[in-house]
């Protein structure tokens, strides 16, 4: 089976353990990307009953980043529930029960403890900054790690549907400092808080120390928006084809039963 971004984001982090930003990336594949849940049984309608395994050191759910490896694990086909894995660590949260990843069927195999999926869904749960002072000019953005750029890159690419796109510009504020504003640009109603998130999650996993970032949020009739575009680094999110299956709607999570 060929190796996944997971995989590779493990190898790596391996290689050079004392490297922050590599174990950091790991985690960054492992929220972003999509996971397969073992259940119990079939989801039923939004509820889900995970499969849970008591070990010596306390219970375990398990989630692989292919469907195949799941299959691998059980022998047979076996119930799911796919959803983002940002999702699932959110659940877990403050439940005392660890996470295994991939056990037993790739380089990735890995169990996380509870102390791990509390301090990742701490991160993940951490806002930008609002902003304190009145912005008095615009600008290209500039003097931003290349680390950043790809993560930002990175989360908003699986941000489907929650904004038509987004622009980075360098920004002059009132109190004389200057700074950096990520401005969406038509965000679907009630996305403010999943994007935000992102946002948050590319500055916390991109390894850059001390990175800061403002976001807004602007229709595309505003003046600042046409602003933006003179002057930013667009990012277009994807658009969806269809409405999101239950789970991977960051607004909508399946509630565990």
């Amino acid at each position: 089976m060929a190796e996944t971004a997971l995989d590779r984001a493990w190898m790596a982090s391996e290689a050079a353990p004392e490297d922050h930003a590599l174990r950091l990336g790991f985690y960054a594949r492992l929220v972003e990307g999509e996971v397969f849940l073992l259940l119990e049984e079939e989801p039923q309608g939004d509820q889900i009953r995970p499969k849970l395994f008591e070990l010596e050191d306390g219970p375990i759910l398990l989630a692989f980043d292919l469907e195949a490896r799941l299959t691998e694990f059980t022998g047979l086909p076996a119930p799911y529930a796919a959803m983002p894995g940002r999702v699932l660590v959110e659940m877990l949260a403050g439940k005392g029960t660890g996470l295994g990843i991939n056990l037993g069927v790739a380089p990735s195999s890995r169990l996380l403890p509870p102390e791990i999926l509390d301090w990742l869904a701490q991160t993940l749960s951490e806002r930008p900054q609002e902003l304190t002072s009145r912005i008095t000019g615009m600008h290209p953005p500039k003097g931003l790690p290349e680390a950043l750029l790809l993560a930002l890159d990175q989360r908003l690419a699986r941000m489907e549907g929650l904004a038509r796109m987004a622009y980075l510009v360098g920004t002059s504020h009132e109190s004389g400092a200057r700074g950096h504003l990520l401005a969406f640009v038509d965000a679907a109603p009630g996305a403010e808080a999943a994007l935000a998130r992102a946002v948050q999650g590319a500055l916390s996993f991109s390894g850059v120390e001390a990175a800061l970032l403002d976001v807004t949020f602007l229709s595309a009739e505003d003046g600042r928006a046409a602003d933006c575009a003179k002057l930013g680094l667009r990012f277009d999110l994807p658009q969806p084809e269809a409405a999101p299956a239950p789970g991977n709607d960051p607004r909508r999570p399946p509630r565990l039963r």
